[in-house]
C-alpha cells in the first residue's frame, strides 16, 4: 500500500514538473539554473503573494508589499511562481483577477534587488526566471484579468500585460518607465506589449515612458473596460465583469483558453490540430450532454 502511495505521489510531482518544463520558456539547456537564481532571490524578504481560490471558479492573486507600492521583493518573486504552480493544477478553476493591496497595482522591483543582482549574468537570470513566470501566468488554463488601481510601473506595466484583460480604475495609469532606468523590459512585457496594441503604440509608449490613463488606454486597446469605482468596490466590479465570461463548467472554459492559447501562439496548421485534439475532450463531455439533454437554445 505504502509503495503504492509512493508511486502514485512520484507520477503527480513528474507530470507536475513535466507541465511546469513545457510551459516555460528556458531550462538547463539555455543555460538557466533556477535553484542559483531563487537561491539569490531569497536574500531579499519582505511582502508577499497572496492567493485566494473562491468555490465559484475565481481566484484572486494579491501584489502585497503596500509599504513599497507592492514592489516585487526576491521572495516575492519566488511566491509568484509557486503561486502559478498552484493555480496549474486547479481543476475547478475557471478566472484569475489579478490586484495589488493598497489600491495600487505594482511598482516593479524592489530596489533592494535590484541593486544586488547588478551583474549581467545575474540580471540574465533573473529576466529568465520572471519571463518563465509570467509566460506561465499567460499560459494559465484560466481567463485571466489584471485590475489595475492607481500605478503599474516597470515590472507592474509588465505583469498586467501577461493577462488576457486588464480593467482600470479611475485614475489609475500604466507607464513603462524602464527606459528612465537605462533599461528595456525584460519580464516579457515588450513582446505582450506589441502583440496587444501593435509596434507603433508599443514604440511610443516604451520610448516615451508616458504614462497611460485609463481612457488612453482603452483607446488604443491596452485596457478593456473602465471601472466606474475605486477601493475594494473595484474589487467586486471586477468579480462581476469577469463572470461574463467564465460562465460554464470549468472544464469548458479550460479547454477554450487553451484554444486560444493555441491561435495565439502557433502556426495555423498546428493551431487546427491543437483544437482539433482540445475539441475532443469537451465533446460528448458532461457539460454538453447536459446542455443536449436540455435541448439548449441560443439566446
Amino acid at each position: 500500500m505504502a509503495i503504492s502511495v509512493w508511486r502514485c505521489s512520484l507520477t503527480r510531482v513528474r507530470a507536475m514538473w513535466l507541465n511546469k518544463r513545457c510551459l516555460s520558456l528556458y531550462n538547463s539547456s539555455h543555460g538557466f539554473n533556477e535553484t542559483e537564481i531563487k537561491e539569490k532571490l531569497a536574500n531579499f524578504p519582505g511582502g508577499s503573494v497572496d492567493l485566494t481560490k473562491g468555490a465559484n471558479g475565481i481566484a484572486e492573486l494579491c501584489v502585497n508589499n503596500s509599504s513599497r507600492m507592492n514592489a516585487f521583493t526576491g521572495t516575492m518573486m519566488i511566491q509568484l511562481e509557486e503561486q502559478m504552480s498552484e493555480l496549474e493544477s486547479w481543476q475547478d478553476g475557471k478566472g484569475l483577477i489579478v490586484y495589488g493591496a493598497g489600491n495600487t497595482f505594482c511598482s516593479g522591483s524592489d530596489l533592494k534587488a535590484v541593486k544586488a543582482i547588478s551583474s549581467p549574468q545575474e540580471g540574465i537570470m533573473m529576466c529568465m526566471f520572471m519571463q518563465n513566470t509570467l509566460t506561465r501566468l499567460q499560459r494559465l488554463p484560466l481567463i485571466s484579468v489584471a485590475l489595475v488601481q492607481g500605478k503599474a510601473l516597470g515590472g507592474g506595466s509588465e505583469l498586467c500585460t501577461a493577462c488576457d484583460f486588464r480593467l482600470m480604475a479611475p485614475e489609475s495609469e500604466i507607464r513603462f518607465v524602464h527606459k528612465q532606468m537605462g533599461l528595456v523590459p525584460g519580464w516579457g512585457g515588450a513582446a505582450r506589449l506589441i502583440h496587444l496594441i501593435g509596434s507603433r503604440n508599443a514604440f511610443k509608449l516604451l520610448s516615451s515612458t508616458a504614462k497611460v490613463d485609463p481612457e488612453y488606454a482603452l483607446k488604443i486597446g491596452l485596457a478593456d473596460e473602465v471601472l466606474n469605482c475605486v477601493d475594494d468596490r473595484s474589487l467586486e466590479e471586477a468579480h462581476k465583469w469577469l463572470s461574463t465570461y467564465t460562465k460554464g463548467s470549468p472544464a469548458v472554459n479550460r479547454a477554450l483558453k487553451k484554444v486560444i492559447l493555441s491561435g495565439r501562439e502557433q502556426k495555423l496548421e498546428d493551431a487546427l490540430r491543437t483544437e482539433k485534439d482540445i475539441f475532443g475532450t469537451v465533446w460528448g463531455g458532461p457539460a454538453n450532454l447536459e446542455a443536449l439533454s436540455k435541448a439548449a437554445k441560443h439566446k
